[in-house]
C-alpha cells in the first residue's frame, strides 16, 4: 500500500494513509465509520488500488454488497490479481445471487488462489449452497483435506464451525456437538461463538453473576429494613420507660 501512495504527492498521500490507517482500525467495532473514512480516501484517489480494496471492505462490512462488488471489481482490474475472488462472490450471495457464487467457484481463478483463499472460497461456496436449501451439498463441500487435517491454521476454526453449523441445520446434532468442540479446540482468538454452541447444544444456561450478586444485597438490605422496623417497634412497647415519658409529655400539651 505504502508504495502504491507514493505515487501520490506527499500531503496527499498522508491524508489518504490517515484514513486508511481509520478503516482498518474501525471496521471491526464501527463498520459505519469505517466506512465513512473509507469515502474520503477514495474521493481523495480513487485511482490507487489499495483505496478501492479498502473501499470495497468497508462497504462489505455494512452490508453495501453492489457498492463492495463495484470496488474490488475496479481493485482486480488495477492490479490483476484473484485474491479478492472469494469475497467477491460472497458479494454476489449478499445480493441474492447464490448461483452466480457458485459458478464462480469453478472458474479457473480459484486454481491461482493461496490455501487460505481455497479455503475461503470453499466457505463461499458452501453457504452458497446452503442459500439454496442444499444442506446435504453444503456438507459434502466442506468436507476436505484442510477439514481433516489435524495441524491448526488460520482458516481451521471457521472451516470446523461452518462444517458443525451446517450438520446440525440437517439435524445431525451429535455430530455437530463433535465438530464445534473441534472449532473451540482450535479458536485461540474468539473468532467463532463455538463455546457457545456448544452450551446451547448441552442445554447450558450462564447465570450473571452480577445479577444474582445484586439480588443478594436486595435481600440483604430488606432484611435489615424489616430488623430495624421490628427494633423500632419494641422500643415502642408500654413497658420502656422513655417511649412511656414521651407518650405522657405529648400527652400533657
Amino acid at each position: 500500500m505504502r508504495q502504491e501512495l507514493q505515487s501520490l504527492p506527499k500531503g496527499l498521500a498522508e491524508d489518504v494513509a490517515k484514513n486508511l490507517v481509520m478503516v482498518a482500525n474501525l471496521i471491526d467495532e464501527d463498520p459505519e465509520r469505517a466506512y465513512a473514512y473509507a469515502r474520503v480516501a477514495l474521493r481523495l484517489a480513487s485511482r490507487v488500488a489499495a483505496v478501492r480494496e479498502a473501499a470495497g471492505f468497508a462497504a462489505y462490512a455494512t452490508q453495501k454488497y453492489s457498492e463492495a462488488l463495484a470496488e474490488f471489481r475496479a481493485a482486480r482490474r488495477m492490479t490483476g490479481t484473484v485474491e479478492l475472488w472469494p469475497v467477491m462472490a460472497d458479494c454476489e450471495r449478499g445480493l441474492g445471487r447464490p448461483e452466480r457464487a457458485l459458478a464462480m467457484a469453478g472458474e479457473p481463478e480459484v486454481q491461482k488462489l493461496d490455501k487460505a483463499g481455497q479455503v475461503e472460497m470453499r466457505l463461499v461456496a458452501a453457504g452458497a449452497r446452503r442459500d439454496m436449501g442444499q444442506l446435504d451439498a453444503a456438507i459434502v463441500t466442506l468436507q476436505s483435506p484442510e477439514l481433516a487435517s489435524s495441524s491448526v491454521q488460520p482458516w481451521t476454526a471457521r472451516l470446523r464451525y461452518a462444517y458443525a453449523d451446517a450438520l446440525l441445520a440437517a439435524g445431525r446434532e451429535g455430530e455437530a456437538r463433535e465438530w464445534f468442540a473441534k472449532a473451540l479446540e482450535a479458536d485461540k482468538d474468539g473468532a467463532t461463538d463455538a463455546s457457545d454452541r456448544l452450551a446451547e447444544i448441552d442445554g447450558v444456561e450462564f447465570v450473571d453473576v452480577m445479577d444474582d450478586l445484586g439480588e443478594g444485597h436486595e435481600d440483604e438490605d430488606h432484611d435489615e429494613n424489616e430488623r430495624g422496623a421490628a427494633s423500632s417497634e419494641r422500643t415502642a412497647e408500654p413497658g420502656d420507660t422513655a417511649a412511656q415519658a414521651e407518650d405522657e409529655d405529648k400527652s400533657a400539651e
